[in-house]
């Protein structure tokens, strides 16, 4: 309507910016929408505060000048500096690989993991925001780390999942680590994983499903390997790979083609991790 002007809105910092390079319609009208939507939940639910990152200034301060205007009552913006990568990469929702702070949204393990494979010229500015260290502790062990990059990423994502999930979790996603990234990983902790870990398995590295009842009476490992699973190509290539003494199904080495796998060596009646070589690893899970 009348309440915000064309020349209100271009006056707006975020759309000069793009002016030169150029800017959709629909762009340009969004603080229209977020500025309407401010003023219902203003009348609706008495919100009069609407914070953002930075770069919504412009679209939450519409929103203020929309309720003045309408409604003759004060709202408030209030931002807070972007969130940036060493790519210059945004910190936020809608870029991909991001990161919540739900479990069923982003699982522990993803978690930990992100911020294990941050870039080590992020490590500071993270260590900074999300921990709650003094800036005496933090410059510490960065001069006592100057050499580790590496640990100094291990230690904010032991703080971070511990902080945000609980320390049981941050255990937990120890477990799956060593696990998938520790090539002398046994059998031992394949069975100190639980179900919900193995769960977490199952979602990090190429997992198949069986049906249970493909496994009454036992279920040759080649037809395992190459018919209900695709770990291999071929019959021929399961022969092969296990006469090269690569297979292996919960951390025991398949001797024979012959073999054949039953529901007793399902682990929490459900999940079987097969191996083919040192590097190929895979989740069947059987239901």
């Amino acid at each position: 309507g009348k309440t915000l002007t064309v020349n209100y809105m271009m006056s707006k910092e975020s759309v000069q910016k793009r002016l030169e390079t150029g800017i959709s319609f629909t762009e340009f009208s969004y603080q229209l929408l977020q500025a309407y939507d401010f003023q219902v939940l203003f009348q609706k639910y008495g919100v009069r505060l609407q914070m953002g990152g930075s770069d919504q200034w412009g679209n939450i301060t519409s929103g203020t000048e929309f309720i003045r205007k309408n409604l003759g009552e004060h709202a408030y913006a209030m931002t807070t500096p972007l969130l940036t990568k060493a790519d210059g990469s945004k910190f936020g929702k809608s870029t991909e690989g991001n990161i919540w702070l739900d479990p069923e949204l982003t699982s522990p393990y993803k978690f930990y993991q992100f911020w294990i494979n941050a870039d080590d010229a992020d490590t500071p500015k993270f260590t900074r925001y999300f921990t709650l260290k003094s800036r005496e502790e933090i410059e510490a062990r960065e001069e006592e780390l100057a050499d580790n990059p590496q640990e100094l990423k291990r230690l904010l994502a032991e703080e971070l999942t511990v902080r945000v999930h609980s320390e049981e979790a941050y255990r937990s996603v120890l477990k799956v680590t060593e696990l998938l990234f520790n090539r002398s990983a046994g059998k031992e902790q394949l069975l100190e994983l639980g179900e919900n870990e193995l769960a977490t398995v199952a979602a990090e590295i190429p997992s198949f499903t069986v049906d249970k009842g493909a496994l009454a009476g036992g279920l040759n490992i080649v037809d395992l390997l190459a018919e209900h699973t695709q770990i291999v190509a071929s019959k021929g290539d399961a022969r092969r790979a296990i006469k090269g003494n690569a297979i292996s199904v919960n951390k025991d080495k398949i001797n024979g083609h012959e073999a054949s796998v039953n529901h007793e060596a399902l682990l929490h009646g459900k999940y079987l991790m097969v191996e083919n070589g040192k590097k190929n690893k895979y989740i069947v899970v059987v239901e």
